[in-house]
């Protein structure tokens, strides 16, 4: 029986999204992650291949060339991100800093930009990249404004909605300061610097610029109203990570 459009789309999806982490994926692991008979699998990866949405070397499967050139592109005509782009780049000039743009999309924090520099290596971060928003300081200047708080750092995020700023320092020496871009009662993303601890001020001195960026942001797309690219957030559970932006 011939597979209709609607349910090859399903499986290529299933297929490409089996791909949601680093690493390469043979087709025994693509088969356990997906749960498609092998064959299908194997045909329908061969397709993959050919139209360059995957990649194959050997008996190993990744992401192809297209998709990256299309994301790429995704981030690049985001109304959000377009507006964004000349306030992250001069918050970068101004502090010295790795910047950050980010919006919510579930539990997580996905970044949409990353302007980077001598420290840019040190932040172990992408663009497209996701952390659990509770561990970081973009989510918690987001989650700031959300009612669902985590018991587990609620007094925190009373904090980072009293004061217009989250702080975070990972374990590996890290630093961000963050604050939220929109109506504080519903923030469409965050913004955040981030470094080496010891050498940032963790405090209003680095919040100051920091908010200034998420308020020009704002401002400069208010007119559109742009919207959350994202789904917003839903409750998170009781525990705390370290983080790393």
């Amino acid at each position: 029986m011939a597979t209709t459009p609607s349910a090859g789309l399903e499986r290529a999806a299933l297929l490409i999204d089996a791909f949601d982490g680093p690493g390469r994926l043979t087709l025994a692991d693509i088969v356990r992650r997906t749960g498609l008979p092998r064959s299908s699998a194997h045909r329908m990866l061969d397709q993959l291949v050919q139209l360059r949405w995957l990649r194959r070397d050997g008996r190993d499967y990744e992401l192809g060339l297209r998709l990256v050139e299309l994301g790429s592109l995704a981030v690049h005509q985001d109304r959000l991100h377009r507006a964004a782009l000349p306030y992250l780049r001069e918050l970068h000039r101004a502090t010295g800093f790795v910047v950050h743009l980010a919006v919510l999309d579930g539990d997580d924090v996905v970044y949409l930009d990353k302007v980077g520099g001598e420290w840019n290596t040190a932040v172990p971060s992408r663009v497209g990249g996701r952390r659990p928003a509770h561990t970081t300081a973009l989510g918690k200047a987001l989650l700031a404004a959300n009612d669902a708080h985590p018991r587990a750092i609620a007094d925190e995020l009373a904090k980072v909605h009293a004061h217009g700023y989250a702080v975070e320092r990972g374990l590996a020496g890290i630093g961000c300061v963050a604050a939220a871009i929109g109506d504080p009662v519903a923030p469409i993303a965050a913004v955040s610097v981030c470094g080496p601890a010891d050498r940032m001020h963790l405090d209003h001195r680095l919040a100051a610029p920091v908010r200034t960026t998420a308020l020009n942001i704002w401002r400069h797309m208010n007119a559109d109203r742009v919207h959350p690219t994202l789904q917003q957030s839903r409750p998170l559970p009781a525990r705390a990570e370290p983080t790393y932006a």
